[in-house]
């Protein structure tokens, strides 16, 4: 074998550059750490995308150490982030959903229903196919205002357990938002059957909506999020579809189930 292949270093993976950025946080003694830090692991790991490196959205992906130290990580703004104690407070379980709630949903297939499989691409299904109105509205005729995919930046402070979170100009992802008679309805949407996700993916969206209707900038009513798996089964695709909000705009833990269903696309 050529030795330009036998000598080249193995690249690293996410788990261990979060690794080696946790040790590094608890042997210091601060749990806060930046880009810089991030960059200067990935480099020597030959981890290629530092941006990536943060973000884990189950605790499927999560290094070992953090499920036995009982961490994750939480963005701060401004390229800061944090290790957070409580995984429980940050991931929330997926319920299991009643089996009076699992729909076969009839549908004419369209040329790109299963073409695409990105997560637009699932949001893009479920509203085509009026599964988001059935779901929300039980009306599939209804007709939300719909507002596609945004970025938006804001301070907030809240708090997970105990602990006092502060952010600064944070960014944050909205994959889609629909309005109807006041209610704010939040998406975010992924491919396959997690079993649990980071909950600052609802939580900063509703943070958000929340100050505006606080400050009156909105005539908010309420504001829920909506969270859509699609997986394909025996040629099948399957969706799942949960509706939360939180109990307190200021505790990200107070996520609270609204409902829950699954919907089977079964072709006409």
């Amino acid at each position: 074998m050529n030795d330009r292949f036998k000598k080249r270093k193995k690249m690293g993976t996410k788990q261990d550059v979060i690794t080696e950025i946790f040790k590094f946080c608890k042997k210091r003694g601060d749990f806060v750490f930046d880009n810089v830090l991030v960059k200067k692991v990935c480099k020597k790991h030959g981890f290629g995308n530092p941006f990536d490196a943060t973000k884990i959205d189950d605790t499927s992906r999560f290094p070992q150490i953090l499920l036995d130290k009982d961490y994750f990580i939480l963005h701060l703004g401004k390229g800061k982030h944090k290790f957070v104690e409580g995984i429980r407070n940050g991931f929330h379980i997926f319920e299991k959903i009643d089996k009076k709630k699992v729909f076969d949903w009839k549908y004419r297939k369209s040329i790109l229903n299963e073409f695409d499989t990105s997560e637009s691409n699932v949001l893009s299904v479920a509203g085509n196919q009026r599964i988001i109105h059935d779901f929300l509205y039980e009306d599939i005729v209804a007709s939300p205002k719909v507002y596609n995919a945004r970025r938006t930046k804001m301070d907030m402070s809240y708090n997970v357990g105990k602990e006092k979170i502060m952010a600064k100009n944070l960014q944050m992802e909205i994959d889609l938002t629909m309005e109807l008679h006041g209610i704010i309805t939040i998406f975010e949407c992924k491919n396959g059957f997690p079993i649990d996700f980071a909950v600052y993916q609802l939580f900063h969206p509703f943070k958000y909506y929340s100050e505006l209707k606080k400050k009156k900038k909105l005539n908010i009513k309420m504001i829920t999020s909506c969270y859509i798996l699609r997986k394909r089964d025996k040629g099948m695709s399957v969706l799942r579809l949960y509706n939360y909000t939180f109990k307190h705009e200021t505790d990200m833990g107070s996520i609270k189930l609204l409902k829950s269903a699954q919907y089977n696309l079964v072709k006409r």
